[in-house]
């Protein structure tokens, strides 16, 4: 879903909340398109990235996974859309402002790092559980998470998939703020309009 928020500022929200938000094919293509869209509008400057529901993203939908990857050619043009999520919000010039609650798992964990600012609310989990179902990250990860809490931490979070929560991921950097779950959208949307109200090219520089 994408909404107006006013003063520059478009509200994209992950709409499967009967699916915790977990990535399928639609899902992909709707975000890649929804930022995209939001990145070539000169009326936006700012992006506030959120979930519908109980779950920001509980990661890749099982079910759909398991029929994108019954080959190897399927796998690899599925991993390939859900990297290209990560380039639409890293790549762009169009800052992002994470709005996360509940679950950030998988993807929706590295589309956490993605964001130039993220937010999570209080009870807010993460962990990557790529390894132990014989996958890999995406989203940038092997680059981005060692720069954030260094290699051996990283190793940790990414092989053993240790779970973590808000606050935990706040001192590790990987959160800009954490804050009760009735702020969480005002916050975002409070930071998202200062970020509009810059000057557009040394932001979009940054």
């Amino acid at each position: 879903l994408t909404e107006e928020a006013g003063d520059g500022v478009r509200v994209v929200t992950l709409n499967r909340p009967q699916r915790l938000n977990a990535i399928n094919p639609e899902l992909l293509e709707d975000l890649i398109a929804a930022v995209e869209a939001a990145d070539r509008d000169p009326a936006v400057r700012c992006i506030v990235l959120t979930g519908a529901g109980r779950a920001f993203c509980a990661g890749d939908d099982l079910k759909e996974f398991e029929s994108q990857a019954r080959d190897e050619a399927g796998a690899r043009a599925y991993i390939e859309r859900i990297q290209d999520v990560t380039r639409a919000i890293v790549l762009g010039g169009t800052p992002v402002v994470g709005a996360i609650r509940g679950w950030g798992v998988g993807g929706g964990l590295e589309w956490t790092i993605n964001c130039d600012f993220a937010i999570a609310a209080e009870g807010t989990r993460f962990f990557f559980p790529e390894t132990s179902l014989g996958v890999f990250v995406t989203g940038g990860v092997t680059e981005l998470l060692p720069r954030l809490v260094g290699l051996q931490r990283a190793r940790e979070l990414i092989m053993l998939g240790e779970r973590f929560d808000a606050r935990q991921a706040l001192e590790w950097g990987l959160v800009w703020k954490v804050v009760r779950d009735a702020d969480l959208l005002p916050t975002a949307l409070a930071t998202a309009r200062r970020i509009a109200a810059l000057p557009p090219g040394p932001v979009k520089a940054l």
